[in-house]
């Protein structure tokens, strides 16, 4: 089985997993761990925007209460996304049908996401959006997330990987 189709597996069923020399993962726990810690990194200042796992709706019903407990004990927002921006920074697939949390301090950190996501709809529409076009709203959307730009550029010269990378090969 490819690592993909691990990955997959993993996040679309709800039975506990065993792996790691016996420890079990469930995977909406799992999920909860992610997201507290990138609620923790936008609070620190670490990242300006961070976004969860992708959740299915059934999934998002589990945890919403769990993530606005934390959104509101770190001081921070949120906002649900029913269709993330699809960039560079992973396959389309990877979030299609899914739903995301996005985390945030700054209202302008919101806005700076959606003119983007906007932006790229106007292009679509337009059929503008050539891949100059598509690099530059990866850039952008990488930025938001604080990625350094060593980081970017590396990511943008390779094909978009799923990035929750949970076992070995």
């Amino acid at each position: 089985m490819t690592m993909r189709k691990k990955i997959i597996n993993f996040f679309n069923t709800d039975s506990p997993k065993k792996d790691y020399e016996g420890f079990k993962i469930n995977r909406l726990s799992f999920q909860l761990g992610m997201i507290n810690c990138f609620v923790e990194m936008v609070a620190c200042g670490l990242k300006t925007l961070a976004i969860s796992p992708p959740l299915s709706p059934k999934d998002y019903s589990s945890i919403k209460e769990a993530s606005e407990k934390m959104v509101k004990a770190f001081g921070i927002k949120s906002y649900l996304e029913k269709s993330l921006l699809v960039t560079d920074l992973q396959p389309a697939e990877f979030t299609k049908g899914k739903w995301s949390i996005l985390y945030y301090k700054e209202e302008s950190v919101l806005r700076k996401y959606l003119d983007l996501k906007n932006l790229q709809e106007c292009l679509l529409r337009d059929k503008k959006y050539d891949t100059k076009a598509r690099k530059n709203i990866s850039r952008k959307f990488m930025r938001l997330l604080s990625y350094p730009e060593d980081t970017i550029k590396e990511k943008l010269s390779k094909k978009p990987v799923s990035p929750f990378i949970l076992v070995d090969e």
